[in-house]
């Protein structure tokens, strides 16, 4: 195997590479002035199994592109096969269309990944599941619950009172796949979003009171929705409140959200590079992927992976 990383995250790159055993391929990738990308693949790769790492995180369209251009000079270079390894797929969550002339860009990104020549994907926790059917290619989806859930057990002091809390509805379906992990009860929170960057919780479903309370999600961009969260489940009663996001794309508005909110600490991992702050504690996903590019390589099973 072979593997080569684009600008947007070469930390994970490096190690994932390590937990492999290997080294980087040598790829030189530079921006022109007037902003155009520039691949050169220094190292021989004819007949291997390439693998390029980029998380297509802010600046999304930068990172594409590059992912783009990186998977045509491996292309050109004859690699036998190409996955796109992408810790945090963008544009996720344009899924659908729920407004009168919108585009679904997470198709259209699906459709360009597949047209650049890319075999197939590899990716945690997408925002919509749904997307691995946007492709025509082989998708291997992950999820970071068991390295989240293996953390809460072994270091947060919980008993059966503790609470697992979906900050919005389209959340529950992963907050109850967390409490049933950790045999613990479920509670939703309702949400009106008054703007792009603000986010008001209205009601609670569920008892919290007394209770270690777990928020869940699976991305966290402005921290609105998951400090609203906090804020009325600290109201209800709830003894401590801790999160858990597989991807964190704080801006400084969330850093700060976050520093002033109720959470004793986020869990999070590290498919994007922002993940860090106050009260945050960052645990990494290389050696998940490094066990599913490992797996994929040989031709076995990654379902494995996916218990908690």
């Amino acid at each position: 195997m072979k593997i080569i990383t684009g600008t947007a995250h070469p930390k994970i790159a490096n190690e994932i590479a390590s937990a492999l055993g290997i080294d980087l391929i040598d790829a030189l990738v530079e921006v022109f002035p007037d902003g155009e990308t520039s691949v050169k693949i220094n190292d021989n790769i004819r007949g291997e199994d390439v693998f390029l790492i980029q998380s297509t995180c802010n600046p999304a369209n930068h990172h594409f592109m590059e992912l783009l251009i990186l998977v045509d000079a491996v292309r050109r270079a004859s690699a036998h096969r190409i996955t796109a390894v992408l810790p945090f797929f963008g544009y996720a969550r344009q899924d659908r269309k729920d407004q009168s002339r919108v585009p679904i860009t997470a198709k259209l990104i699906a459709n360009l990944l597949v047209a650049s020549g890319v075999n197939r994907v590899l990716t945690i926790d997408l925002h919509a599941p749904q997307i691995q059917g946007f492709f025509d290619i082989p998708v291997d989806h992950l999820y970071a619950a068991p390295l989240l859930v293996r953390y809460f057990k072994e270091n947060i002091q919980f008993d059966e009172s503790a609470v697992v809390v979906s900050p919005d509805v389209g959340a529950v379906k992963m907050a109850r796949a967390y409490a049933d992990a950790l045999n613990a009860d479920l509670a939703i929170v309702a949400k009106h979003r008054t703007s792009a960057t603000e986010v008001e919780a209205t009601n609670l479903i569920g008892e919290v009171e007394g209770k270690i309370a777990w928020i869940v999600d699976d991305m966290t961009e402005s921290a609105g929705t998951l400090c609203a969260a906090a804020d009325i489940v600290k109201k209800s009663g709830a003894k401590k409140i801790y999160a858990g996001i597989t991807h964190s794309l704080f801006s400084d508005l969330a850093r700060e959200r976050i520093a002033q909110s109720e959470i004793e600490e986020i869990i999070t991992t590290n498919t994007t590079p922002f993940a860090l702050g106050d009260k945050v504690k960052v645990l990494s996903v290389a050696p998940l992927l490094a066990s599913a590019i490992e797996r994929i390589c040989e031709g076995k099973s990654v379902s494995d992976l996916f218990r908690i």
